[in-house]
């Protein structure tokens, strides 16, 4: 019998090395989607336990935060720990999207939301590559630099809140993808670095979807038990998120995400945007 959606996740989640990983994720996303156009047979979305914390190589050292190597990005080794830190988020987002289904598969949800979460660990299993491609093209390899140690903290403070989830994970540390991504391309358009550029442009353009989808289904989720997206989106983020939001912000990728300002400016320290703070 074939492995259910859920078992698959699991299985994503228990591979370490990182190409490995995102191999299997695009495997398991063209199967869904093959079997979803009838040209396979089909897979039930089934129910698992993932594990708590994802398989991960032995390399990149993982670091806290404020122990992890600053550099200038100015210069190539600073270009190479940037692309590095990149690969790492995307290796994490392959194993969000596959833990969101399987940790979650037991509540009923439509078929559309597996199809959205499969389409974006896809979609970040090929992010990963493309950083991956980059490093090595420049001497580098995921794991040759310490990396953030942090990055999981989110999963693990909503392993028992669905709507936490999609409001931390996808509203919120995704969203931030698309407020700091242009200036990234702007880093490497300047040093000529074409295949990255091309590479970050790809991202930028799939991370707006799969904020989108958080917001589309954390606003399915409200209205089934009849609340207010935004009044319960500020609670779950000041519960989850132990930061305040941090602009400058990309308001139009936002907005066009499902991400209007009131329901970021008011996780910001001022509150509010700087011309209606002083008001």
């Amino acid at each position: 019998m074939s492995p259910s959606l859920a078992e698959r996740a699991v299985e994503v989640l228990s591979t370490a090395d990182g190409r490995a990983k995102t191999a299997l994720s695009r495997r398991h996303a063209a199967a869904w989607f093959a079997a979803r156009r009838e040209e396979a047979p089909a897979i039930p979305v089934g129910t698992a336990n993932p594990p708590m914390h994802p398989a991960r190589p032995d390399r990149p050292e993982l670091l806290s935060p404020r122990d992890v190597p600053r550099r200038r990005l100015g210069s190539e080794a600073g270009r190479i720990a940037l692309l590095h830190a990149v690969a790492h988020i995307e290796l994490n987002a392959v194993d969000l999207h596959w833990d969101i289904i399987a940790r979650f598969s037991h509540i009923p949800m439509p078929i559309g939301f597996f199809d959205d979460w499969v389409k974006a660990a896809d979609e970040e299993a090929k992010h990963f590559n493309l950083m991956c491609d980059c490093l090595e093209d420049m001497g580098s390899h995921y794991g040759a630099l310490p990396a953030h140690a942090g990055m999981w903290r989110a999963a693990e403070d909503t392993a028992q809140d669905f709507m936490g989830r999609l409001a931390v994970v996808p509203m919120v540390l995704e969203a931030r993808g698309l407020d700091v991504t242009p200036g990234m391309i702007e880093i490497f358009r300047k040093a000529g670095s074409e295949k990255a550029v091309a590479a970050l442009e790809t991202i930028y353009a799939e991370e707006v979807g799969h904020v989108a989808y958080g917001s589309k289904w954390f606003h399915f989720l409200c209205g089934r038990e009849n609340l207010d997206p935004k009044d319960v989106f500020h609670d779950l983020v000041r519960k989850y998120f132990h930061s305040h939001l941090k602009p400058p912000f990309n308001a139009e990728k936002r907005a066009e995400a499902g991400l209007p300002p009131d329901f970021y400016w008011p996780l910001t320290e001022a509150g509010a945007p700087p011309e209606k703070a002083n008001v």
